[in-house]
């Protein structure tokens, strides 16, 4: 009998592991991933893809972030 794992991931957590997927995606395609460093390339993948986001945060003003709520012309509609 297989153990059932349920994750509910916020957003910004989806986004994350969805670029760790594609790093290491690319140690895979490189062969670099193996039984003995699985774990690590991992951890390696997830934090790099929490340095991106992180610095990407930094750099990019979400909409929510920079538009002013009202009715002035900053205010975008929809």
């Amino acid at each position: 009998m297989s153990k059932e794992n349920f994750l509910h991931l916020q957003h910004s957590e989806t986004v994350v592991a969805s670029m760790a997927a594609t790093i290491l995606s690319a140690y895979i395609q490189k062969g670099e991933l193996d039984d003995s460093n699985e774990d690590a390339l991992i951890e390696k993948a997830i934090t790099i893809a929490v340095k991106l986001a992180a610095v990407t945060d930094q750099h990019v003003k979400s909409d929510e972030e920079w538009v002013k709520k009202g009715t002035d012309s900053a205010y975008l509609l929809g």
